[in-house]
């Protein structure tokens, strides 16, 4: 129980963090007393936790979203200016959904197995810190959401199927590719909150239902263990959202970057000597 109440606080500060929290769940594990991988599945389930954060935090923002995309599409209502933006985004959601469930269901037996190798955790933290690090500071500064096009949404929807593979940070990867595109990185991040929703919560429950199915009897951590887990990353998910949106106002992304660096480096080291298990 401590094990999995301490993963809960992880996923819920490294969640909205460009610095990975599957990456960091497992490498967590790898320094309990059983040193075993906590597994893509309860990583899976607790990240409903953090998505419910969102999900609140941006209530009024969604419910205007889901209110003019079912206006426009199924009431067939003609829509002022601002709803329309508001439908529009709405679809570029749906849009950018679409390469993460079909990657992440063609490769699902990849991602739980060969993708959770800490030698290739590590490099991926190093590389995709690079990358972002880049995009930050190379890129412009002068879109926002409303700007937001079908071709965009699309390549943040590619950016966001490439945390798939741990290391890399669905935030991470979103946020680089929007500031590539010259969004602010305040634009960038809210997209990547609202773009994840229906990726996460379909991963989420889809491997509830599958450790709910499961009698093996061969998970990490029992379903109560995962519920302590879920409800800690939401509660601190919730105040990292706040904390982020309000960071990035003044200032950049360097410090996690530096963190990704120093830590993929850290990782590489203890494989090296032997001090922990790939």
């Amino acid at each position: 129980m401590f094990e999995s109440i301490f993963l809960g606080i992880v996923q819920g500060l490294t969640e909205f963090l460009p610095i990975s929290s599957s990456a960091h769940q497992r490498i967590a594990g790898e320094f309990f007393s059983n040193a075993q991988d906590p597994g893509a599945r309860f990583t899976a389930i607790t990240q409903i936790g953090t998505e419910l954060a969102v999900l609140i935090f941006f209530r009024k923002d969604i419910k205007r979203i889901i209110s003019a995309w079912f206006n426009q599409t199924i009431r067939r209502i003609s829509l002022e200016h601002v709803e329309k933006q508001e439908a529009r985004m709405g679809w570029l959601i749906i849009v950018g959904s679409v390469p993460i469930a079909i990657l992440g269901y063609l490769g699902k037996d990849i991602i739980t197995n060969e993708l959770r190798s800490l030698w290739l955790i590590a490099s991926v933290m190093i590389i995709f810190g690079l990358i972002l690090g880049w995009a930050d500071h190379y890129g412009k500064k002068v879109r926002k959401l409303e700007d937001l096009n079908l071709s965009h949404g699309l390549l943040y929807g590619l950016a966001q199927s490439l945390a798939l593979m741990p290391g890399v940070s669905r935030s991470g990867a979103t946020i680089a590719m929007g500031r590539l595109l010259g969004y602010t990185r305040e634009a960038a991040l809210r997209y990547s909150f609202l773009l994840a929703l229906p990726a996460v919560f379909g991963s989420g429950l889809y491997q509830l239902k599958g450790a709910l199915e499961d009698k093996s009897g061969l998970q990490v951590f029992s379903m109560s263990q995962t519920f302590v887990a879920t409800v800690l990353a939401f509660v601190v998910g919730y105040a990292v959202i706040a904390w982020l949106l309000k960071f990035v106002q003044t200032k950049s992304f360097m410090p996690f970057i530096i963190y990704r660096i120093a830590l993929g480096g850290t990782i590489i080291f203890l494989l090296s000597i032997g001090a922990i298990n790939p």
